[in-house]
C-alpha cells in the first residue's frame, strides 16, 4: 500500500505545488499551506493508486513496473482500487476546507482527467501525451490557488511551464524505454513516427518551453539573475534534444530525459529565489 502512490513521483509534484505557493503574492499562511500539501498528496497518491489498478496487467510487460504490487501480485486489486479511491474522495473536502474551493475543484479536475482520461488513452493514442501533461501541470496552479484564492497570471504562467517540460521529458522516457511501452502496447510518439519526427516533435516543445520562461523576466517579475539561468538552462535543453538520434533512440532518449530532470527543479528555484512578488 506504501509502494502504490508512486511515493517518489508524489514527492516531486509537492514540490511543484509547493512552488507554486511560494510564487504566489500574498503572504503564506503555514496552517493552510500544510492542509493543501496534505490534500494534494492525497489527491496525486489516489491519481497513482488508480493508475496502478487500471495498468496492472500491461505493467508485467514493463521492465520498470513489472516490480509494482500489483503485476507482481503482492496486493489484491480489489484492495488497491478501494484504497485509491478512498484517498481521492478524502483529498477534495480535505482540500476545500483546508484550502479553498478552487483549489478543491482543480484537484478533481486533475484527479478525473489522469485516471478517466490519460489512462486509458495511452493504450489508444499519442494524443495521451498531451492529454496528460494537463493534470501533470495542476499542482502548481493549485498550490498558487491555495494561497491567493485564484487562478491568476502567474499561476498559469506555472501550469504552461510545467505543461510544456512534460512533453520533451516523456518523449525523451517513451524513447530510453520504447520496447516496454511496445511490449505494453502503450502507443508512444517513438514507436509510432520514427526517430526524426520525435527528435522535432521533442525539439519544438522545448524551443517553445524556453521562449515561455522569459515571460517572467518580460513581465517584471524576476530580474536579470533569473533571465541568464532561463537562458543557460533553456540552451542546455534544447541542445539536448538537437542531439542527432539513433535509429533506436536510446541514447538520445535517455539524454534528453535526463536533463529535462534537472531543468526544471534548476528552473524554479531560480524562479523562486529572485522573484519579486
Amino acid at each position: 500500500l506504501v509502494a502504490l502512490p508512486k511515493p517518489r513521483v508524489t514527492l516531486l509534484v509537492l514540490a511543484t505545488a509547493a512552488v507554486g505557493m511560494g510564487f504566489a503574492p500574498e503572504a503564506l499562511d503555514a496552517q493552510r499551506a500544510l492542509w493543501m500539501l496534505a490534500g494534494t498528496w492525497l489527491c496525486v497518491a489516489s491519481a497513482n493508486a488508480l493508475n496502478c489498478f487500471l495498468e496492472r496487467d500491461s505493467d508485467r510487460f514493463m521492465r520498470r513496473t513489472r516490480n509494482r504490487p500489483l503485476p507482481a501480485e503482492r496486493l489484491d486489486p480489489g484492495l488497491a482500487r478501494g484504497f485509491g479511491l478512498l484517498l481521492g474522495f478524502v483529498s477534495l473536502p480535505v482540500l476545500a476546507l483546508g484550502a479553498n474551493l478552487v483549489t478543491s475543484v482543480l484537484g478533481l479536475v486533475a484527479l478525473v482527467s489522469y485516471v478517466g482520461v490519460y489512462t486509458p488513452m495511452k493504450r489508444r493514442s499519442t494524443w495521451a501525451l498531451v492529454v496528460g501533461a494537463v493534470p501533470g501541470a495542476l499542482p502548481p496552479l493549485m498550490g498558487y490557488a491555495a494561497v491567493s484564492g485564484e487562478l491568476g497570471i502567474k499561476g498559469v504562467l506555472l501550469f504552461a511551464l510545467l505543461f510544456l517540460w512534460q512533453i520533451p521529458h516523456v518523449i525523451g522516457l517513451a524513447a530510453f524505454r520504447r520496447e516496454d511501452y511496445v511490449a505494453a502496447g502503450i502507443r508512444v510518439l517513438p514507436a509510432v513516427i520514427g526517430a526524426e519526427r520525435t527528435r522535432l516533435h521533442a525539439l519544438s516543445w522545448a524551443v517553445v518551453l524556453c521562449a515561455v520562461s522569459l515571460l517572467p523576466y518580460a513581465l517584471g517579475w524576476t530580474g536579470l539573475p533569473y533571465l541568464g539561468c532561463a537562458v543557460v538552462l533553456g540552451a542546455w535543453f534544447v541542445f539536448a534534444t538537437l542531439r542527432r538520434a539513433p535509429q533506436d533512440l536510446s541514447g538520445w532518449g535517455r539524454g534528453v530525459f535526463l536533463t529535462s530532470l534537472f531543468y526544471l527543479p534548476l528552473l524554479f528555484a531560480a524562479l523562486l529565489v529572485d522573484g519579486r512578488g
